[in-house]
């Protein structure tokens, strides 16, 4: 303590106070000088005492963050008594709770981020593997040209697939980092549906699905056109390829005073009850999931209808269809 500048400063000034104090008073009194000494030494020894006793406080302080930078967040360093060091000791407890709660959320998402990548690399390895086996095979110079143009053809739609994947995942990445810019402007749900579908009209016509779609002209919606004609697409994907040739697909959107609702159904096998809870799950596959299917879609839907202070909620039995329901809020909840 005494090899501190400050305290050694501070002891200068009251000697010199003191003695000077002292001097004056021998003018009076001898009696008064060694009162006026006797007094500064008791003062001059209580100021040393709650000196020591604050320095061996923040001495505790020090140590408690030595082991906080350690991990050690389960310290209790509360003080509940008055005075600028129980303020302070409250303080960092509170500093502690806080990078706490935030070493926690780093770990599940340290823990996320690695199931994530080992999905993608799950995900990325299938069509990997079969285009580096058609490779081998397009090198052979004795391959009949029937064959190459099937194995071309298929590494073609493998890399299609595998653009698709990365480009939803980018997507994906930017709505979690919150990088990604939604647009709030006033959304014509007719115009938006017929964006939406006219990507999957192919699709339906080879395998002569029928969609119908009802709603009043002027019903719309506060958001972002594109992302959200994104999401339709996706859950309009899911309905076509769960459907059946022959089948059927309905869209209806209404409009009150709380939100603006669109519904899609559709008259395939339905989601098997136990998968329900988990098709909006990134990476996810059902029961029912075809053999291409990622389980990316219908994730990449709720992040952005969720985004856009909305909810998606199904409904499915098996053999009896499914329907999605999607509601855009008018007021943020």
């Amino acid at each position: 303590m005494f090899r501190n500048r400050e305290i050694q400063l501070l002891l200068l000034a009251m000697g010199t106070i003191s003695l000077i104090a002292a001097a004056a008073a021998a003018f009076i009194a001898w009696s008064a000088a060694v009162l006026v000494l006797l007094t500064a030494v008791l003062l001059i020894g209580c100021s040393l005492l709650f000196t020591r006793w604050r320095y061996r406080e923040i001495a505790q302080l020090s140590r408690y963050l030595r082991k906080i930078s350690t991990g050690a967040y389960s310290l209790d360093v509360r003080d509940n008594q008055e005075g600028e060091l129980s303020i302070l000791k409250n303080d960092i407890y509170k500093v502690t709770l806080m990078l706490s709660e935030q070493n926690s959320l780093w770990q599940q998402e340290k823990l996320r981020l690695s199931d994530v990548i080992a999905d993608i690399s799950h995900q990325l390895k299938t069509p990997l593997t079969s285009m580096l086996v058609m490779a081998d095979l397009l090198s052979d110079s004795k391959l009949p040209e029937k064959k190459r143009a099937e194995f071309t053809h298929k590494t073609c739609l493998q890399l299609e697939r595998m653009d698709w994947l990365v480009s939803s995942l980018l997507k994906l990445s930017k709505i979690d980092a919150g990088t990604a810019v939604f647009q709030r402007d006033l959304v014509r749900v007719k115009e938006l549906l017929e964006k939406a579908i006219e990507p999957l009209l192919i699709p339906m016509e080879i395998k002569e699905q029928s969609i119908k779609v009802t709603g009043e002209e002027g019903i719309s919606f506060i958001g972002d056109i594109q992302w959200t004609r994104e999401a339709l697409i996706n859950i309009l994907k899911n309905c076509v390829e769960h459907t059946p040739a022959g089948g059927s697909i309905w869209v209806s959107f209404t409009e009150n005073a709380l939100f603006t609702e669109i519904v899609i159904a559709d008259n395939g096998p339905g989601i098997p009850k136990e998968d329900l809870p988990y098709i909006f799950k990134r990476f996810y596959k059902g029961k029912n999931a075809g053999e291409d299917s990622v389980g990316i879609g219908l994730a990449m839907a709720h992040s952005i209808i969720s985004s856009q202070n909305g909810i998606i909620e199904v409904k499915s039995q098996e053999d009896e269809g499914t329907e999605f329901t999607i509601k855009f809020y008018k007021q943020i909840l």
